[in-house]
C-alpha cells in the first residue's frame, strides 16, 4: 500500500452481526491510529463509513484487501470520529501527515507490534486477541501490508 500509511501493520478487529452478511461488520484496529475515520481511543472505524459501501455481496477478504486500504489512502474529514485529525487534516495538511507518520512509527511497526499493544494504558484487550506472532491462522491479516 503507498501513502501516508505505507509500511504500517495494524492488528484488526472484525465483529460479525448476527444479519452478516446483510449487515456490515464492526471493524476495529488494536494499535493506535491517527485518522479522521478512527476513534483514537477504541480503534473503532466510523461506521457510517463502512456502511457507505457495504454490500451483502462482499466477505472479510474485501475488508482486508479493499476498505482498509481505501480507507486509509482516503480519509474522509468531513465525517470524523477523530475530530483532532480531522481538524488538522482540513487546517494543517503538512502537521497531519507528520503525525501520522509518528503513530505509524510508534504504533504500527512490525516488529514490535505486540509489545506497542501490551503497553496500551486503556488497556482491554486480552491476551487473547493479541498474538505472539507465532500464529499461522489465515485470519491474522494485517492493515498496511499486501499479502505475499
Amino acid at each position: 500500500m503507498q501513502g501516508l500509511y505505507e509500511g504500517g501493520v495494524w492488528k484488526i478487529h472484525v465483529e460479525l452481526p448476527d444479519a452478516y452478511p446483510y449487515k456490515s461488520p464492526s471493524i476495529g484496529f488494536l494499535n493506535k491510529i491517527f485518522h479522521p475515520n478512527v476513534d483514537e481511543m477504541s480503534g473503532s472505524v466510523c461506521l457510517d463509513v463502512i456502511n457507505q459501501s457495504w454490500s451483502p455481496m462482499f466477505d472479510l477478504l474485501n475488508i482486508f484487501e479493499v476498505f482498509l486500504p481505501q480507507l486509509l489512502l482516503y480519509p474522509n474529514p468531513s465525517d470524523p470520529l477523530n475530530g483532532d485529525a480531522a481538524s488538522l487534516m482540513m487546517k494543517d495538511k503538512k502537521q497531519y501527515e507528520e503525525k501520522v507518520k509518528e503513530y505509524c512509527e510508534r504504533y504500527a511497526k512490525k516488529e514490535n507490534i505486540s509489545n506497542t499493544l501490551s503497553e496500551e494504558s486503556n488497556e482491554d484487550i486480552s491476551e487473547e486477541d493479541v498474538s505472539d506472532g507465532e500464529r499461522t491462522s489465515s485470519d491474522d491479516n494485517v492493515a498496511g501490508d499486501a499479502d505475499p
